[in-house]
């Protein structure tokens, strides 16, 4: 369980680890990281950090601390309820938090059965020249796919992208075609790839709220693969490197998910974090997103500080517990007078501390109710407000099946039905 006072530790922790300036560069690779190009460096000058940004919008945005950063927003991925933000829909370049949606696309495919972890891709002489962070996969010793995916996602591996897109798409054009579609799909509206690794280029753009996401997806369909983003080193070909994501080595309720950096868009980070909430028996996991810091030491603080805030100043409240009757209703042309109905998980919605009895639920049910009725069909619609703000929307399900009744008992039901009109 991660306490308050855990959480405060976590942030003394993180400044004091930033301030003796972790090393995150590879280790063994001297002579073999050089970018080709300034613009996609893995670690630059630093540049003078934004302006405290104060949230704009959430639920808690009114006591959402300043965050340096050109974009940020801070989401309770338990509920899918946003809590703080600023600027969430700017547009941004996503540098390699492009890589999320190339490894997504690589999940699916192995879970298709598309892919398969142990084969071995070719390399181009394109992969293998590479600009930027790579995992140093040689042409005639080419990695697996299970390999490609540890450079990609613990290394953020440029090579790795390209090797993979190139095996999904054809080349990478056609891969960008694929990820522009499942980002269509996903309903991200102010998304749009050029290239499977992130590097710069005016048209390849992402916000804060897309990346949100993005991210929430590849945790929920993707668990398994998730666990990948863990993970603090990874060695290949010799050459160990570290995840560039600083919570990992700081605050254990951290588990993902994925850092960015080029001049143009600056420090990026997006975490994870899931902490046990005392009284419920759950752990909640909320997700921050922050775009475009000063350095690489800003995008841990700020991360850390917008975690830490989204654990001490909310709470899951349950409304109604999974499975249990919320109330029986009316069947008509049915085998029994009545269903019971309720929800297939528990209804949880994220207050700030102490303010529980402002969240409401009305049920909007389906009238008239008619069998046959199957266990799990929806009867209507739980609608949950907080100061009369709508929140969230769930489906009020049957808890149990409902035959039709007779031709006497449908007919008799038909006849009171014509009359109720």
């Amino acid at each position: 369980m991660f306490h308050p006072t855990q959480a405060r530790a976590a942030t003394i922790a993180t400044l004091f680890a930033i301030a003796l300036a972790i090393p995150m560069s590879p280790a063994g690779a001297a002579g073999k990281t050089g970018s080709g190009s300034k613009s996609v460096a893995a670690s630059g000058p630093a540049k003078s950090a934004p302006a405290g940004v104060p949230a704009s919008q959430g639920l808690g945005a009114q006591g959402a601390p300043q965050i340096a950063a050109r974009s940020w927003l801070l989401m309770d991925l338990t509920t899918g309820q946003l809590l703080a933000a600023s600027d969430p829909d700017m547009r941004v370049e996503p540098a390699s938090l492009t890589k999320l949606m190339t490894a997504y696309l690589a999940f699916n495919a192995i879970q298709d059965k598309k892919l398969a972890l142990d084969s071995r891709p070719p390399v181009s002489d394109y992969a293998y020249k590479a600009i930027g962070s790579r995992m140093f996969v040689e042409p005639a010793s080419p990695a697996t796919v299970d390999e490609l995916l540890h450079g990609l996602i613990i290394q953020s591996g440029n090579d790795a992208a390209i090797i993979l897109a190139e095996t999904l798409g054809g080349s990478e054009e056609g891969f960008v075609k694929q990820m522009n579609a499942q980002a269509q799909n996903m309903g991200l509206k102010n998304t749009r790839f050029t290239n499977a690794s992130g590097l710069p280029d005016a048209q390849h753009y992402s916000t804060a709220r897309d990346l949100a996401a993005l991210s929430a997806r590849l945790i929920q369909d993707h668990p398994d693969f998730y666990k990948l983003y863990a993970q603090r080193d990874y060695t290949y070909n010799g050459i160990k490197q570290p995840n560039r994501n600083r919570l990992l080595f700081i605050d254990p309720s951290v588990d993902g998910v994925k850092t960015g950096h080029t001049d143009a868009a600056g420090f990026c980070l997006i975490a994870s974090s899931r902490r046990d909430q005392p009284g419920l028996g759950v752990s909640r996991r909320l997700l921050s997103v922050v775009l475009g810091t000063a350095s690489e030491s800003a995008r841990a603080i700020e991360s850390q500080k917008l975690l830490n805030y989204g654990f001490s100043a909310f709470e899951l409240v349950e409304l109604y517990p999974k499975g249990k009757p919320v109330g029986s209703y009316r069947v008509w042309k049915g085998a029994v007078p009545e269903v019971k109905a309720g929800f297939s998980g528990s209804i949880l919605v994220t207050v700030l501390r102490g303010q529980a009895d402002r969240a409401k639920a009305d049920i909007e049910r389906n009238e008239p109710l008619l069998a046959p009725i199957a266990k799990g069909q929806r009867l209507g619609t739980l609608h949950i407000k907080l100061d009369d703000k709508p929140l969230a929307d769930h489906p009020l399900i049957a808890l149990d099946e409902v035959e039709q009744a007779g031709f006497l008992g449908r007919s008799w039901d038909t006849l009171q039905l014509w009359f109720k009109r």
